[in-house]
């Protein structure tokens, strides 16, 4: 077995393995503490702490696990289409973007239909991110410079940011708190229906990116190889752009702005398998995210007891130190 190959079993082994800890921990770990056998016999049937369990534990952590994979997979693909190892959509605006049409839906929905579906929250969502990406891409025909371009995409997210704290001032007290929650990103609140709605979402835009992998891996290597062998380069990123928008539109219509998973994450996992290959690490990056956000959400409800901490303010304490060793990698010319 050639060196690679064991290292990506072994790697995809970890993950897995990563993935079931992650969930057993998010479910039985929390601010009540629940026996293991009382919390087993809760699940399969009925218990004392079935509802505990199936209405607040076990959506919260599997919507983590989706949502997780979801923003590390979108800023694999921003990566990817950008030849950038920061680009991401927290930095990019992507986020910020669809954090603001949401607000904007949700201000007006609780005005005047005191509800909205959460189909109509990721389609806000996901025109705000092609908005925002729209922007960003408008910016990078004209500068060269990836590092001016990710100041670009920084800007445009304090830009929305701005908005969206301004019409809020214009929100009813009692949506006010709703608002203020989830702009600061929180995977609490899920339901089994909204677990449902993520999977579906999630699974598409997967199974969009599979479809994309050849024509990926030939533009990782150059446009003009990839023109070489026939890959159709305006589907490609128009693919590029529109999966990795879906992607992070679900997570913020869901879960608000979750920071620096969608640059740390396909990082961190580039180190470990040693490659770039889309087929390796489209997978790698969903698992690896799922790890991620699962530990830093058991993180953000249990260190603080019976406070709960935003979940941005976990991610962003385990995922900026990346980001500023990526930085300082590529200005020693070791990327």
């Amino acid at each position: 077995m050639s060196k690679p190959r064991a290292r990506n079993i072994t790697v995809f082994s970890l993950l897995i393995l990563g993935v079931f800890a992650a969930l057993l921990s998010s479910v039985f770990i929390g601010s009540t503490s629940i026996p293991f056998a009382e919390a087993v016999r809760s699940i399969f049937a009925h218990g004392e702490y079935s509802d505990i369990l199936w209405k607040i534990r076990i959506p919260r952590a599997l919507s983590a696990l989706l949502l997780g994979g979801a923003l590390s997979l979108s800023g694999y693909l921003l990566q990817t289409f950008f030849h950038n190892p920061i680009a991401g959509p927290f930095v990019l605006g992507v986020s910020s973007g669809a954090k603001l049409t949401v607000a904007l839906t949700m201000i007006a929905a609780f005005r005047y239909v005191h509800s909205v579906s959460s189909g109509i929250m990721v389609a806000a969502a996901f025109v705000g991110s092609l908005i925002s990406l729209g922007f960003v891409l408008l910016v990078s025909r004209r500068m060269k410079r990836m590092s001016m371009l990710v100041v670009c995409g920084i800007m445009i997210g304090y830009i929305c940011s701005a908005i969206t704290d301004f019409a809020v001032t214009f929100a009813r007290d009692s949506d006010i708190v709703n608002l203020h929650d989830w702009s600061k990103g929180t995977f609490s609140g899920m339901s089994m229906n909204d677990v449902l709605t993520i999977a579906v979402i999630t699974a598409a835009a997967v199974l969009g990116t599979v479809f994309i992998v050849k024509p990926m891996s030939a533009y990782m290597l150059g446009e003009s190889y990839a023109q070489s062998v026939g890959v159709n380069l305006k589907f490609l990123k128009v693919m590029l752009v529109v999966l990795s928008g879906l992607l992070s539109a679900c997570v913020t219509a869901f879960a608000g702005p979750v920071s620096f998973v969608g640059i740390a994450v396909p990082h961190i996992v580039r180190l470990l398998l040693k490659t770039s290959k889309p087929s390796v690490m489209i997978p790698a990056c969903f698992l690896a995210g799922s790890i991620f956000c699962m530990a830093c959400d058991m993180i953000a409800r249990t260190a603080l007891s019976p406070t709960e901490l935003s979940i941005s303010t976990v991610t962003a304490v385990f995922g900026a130190p990346v980001v500023i060793g990526i930085l300082v990698r590529r200005k020693r010319g070791e990327m």
